[in-house]
């Protein structure tokens, strides 16, 4: 063994020290503050950035064999009853949030509002008991055009919600949804998510912004392409606190996708481009480090994410 005189070994243990120190500061930098203010609110500080998880409610639905379309119905209630789950129910939660980001005040998607199912349109409910004012909202970001993302942002009356906000929504999704062509080509009985889209959006059109995904579409808020679910649902990478936030929206739907991201869910327009999704925007949140929040992720629907098996592992913040 070759010895090395004192004053060296003195300087590499004030080195190691100052890494050692300097490593555990930044985990503890790193380690989110959850607080429960009410149910169904949860927030989450990011130093610079906090969060607002706001759910909009849960719905049910039942599970038969067209729930996944690619494997066997026995191999999904294996899984539910792995996961200590019901097996004759799918129960999908949906987790809006805000998240506060310098002097913007950013809503991620609005709910069902008063067109939900039983159950949902809780979001204004659950923002009040976070005393967030619905005025005090700068931006509104859609992630899809599905109804359960975008019926909150007008009410019955035509109202906008968050008056003073402007809305930001993926030029893609806009050109399919929104395309007239689609619309008459498409049987009247088939029309329903045309028609919602044009409901909410029609009478605004002028003022919405449509940006093209992988695009920096306001200061801390990285958009990025996750088609498949739809043709242009876009997932959203948060910048500018002590750690970054990934929001997939619906690049899985409930849990059994993240565990799962092979399986082909109903709801994914493209199957196969919504699988290849799934996989790397799950790589993408394990490599750098983010956190992971999810419209239909359980709990208060923002947590972690590793790799289990073949597919990942959300564990929800505590």
């Amino acid at each position: 063994m070759v010895r090395m005189p004192g004053r060296f070994t003195a300087a590499w243990m004030i080195v190691a020290t100052v890494m050692v120190t300097g490593a555990i500061s930044g985990c503890a930098t790193n380690t989110p503050r959850t607080t429960s203010v009410a149910s169904g609110v949860t927030r989450v500080e990011l130093g610079s950035v906090t969060v607002t998880m706001l759910s909009d409610g849960q719905g049910a639905r039942p599970l038969d064999a067209n729930f996944v379309r690619n494997v066997p119905l026995a191999e999904v209630q294996a899984a539910l009853t792995e996961a200590k789950l019901p097996t004759d129910r799918i129960d999908v939660p949906f987790n809006p949030f805000v998240a506060d980001i310098g002097a913007q005040r950013v809503l991620f998607d609005t709910g069902s509002g008063e067109f939900g199912a039983a159950g949902s349109g809780k979001l204004l409910e659950n923002m009040g008991k976070a005393g967030i004012d619905p005025k005090s909202v700068t931006a509104v970001v859609i992630s899809h055009f599905h109804g359960d993302h975008i019926n909150g942002l007008r009410n019955k009356a035509g109202n906008l919600v968050f008056p003073n906000a402007k809305i930001y929504v993926p030029a893609p999704e806009w050109n399919w949804w929104m395309d007239e062509a689609r619309l008459a080509a498409t049987p009247e009985a088939q029309r329903g998510g045309l028609n919602t889209a044009r409901r909410v959006f029609s009478p605004i059109a002028a003022t919405v912004v449509r940006f093209e995904p992988g695009t920096e579409i306001l200061p801390g808020v990285r958009s990025i392409a996750a088609y498949g679910h739809t043709p242009g649902h876009t997932a959203f990478m948060i910048e500018g606190g002590s750690r970054k936030l990934l929001y997939w929206a619906d690049t899985t739907n409930v849990f059994l996708f993240v565990r799962n991201p092979d399986w082909a869910v109903v709801f994914d327009m493209d199957a196969d481009a919504a699988k290849a999704t799934r996989r790397r925007i799950a790589d993408l949140a394990i490599r750098e480090n983010a956190l992971v929040a999810g419209y239909h992720l359980p709990g208060s629907g923002i947590g972690t994410l590793s790799t289990r098996g073949k597919g990942y592992e959300f564990t929800p913040l505590p």
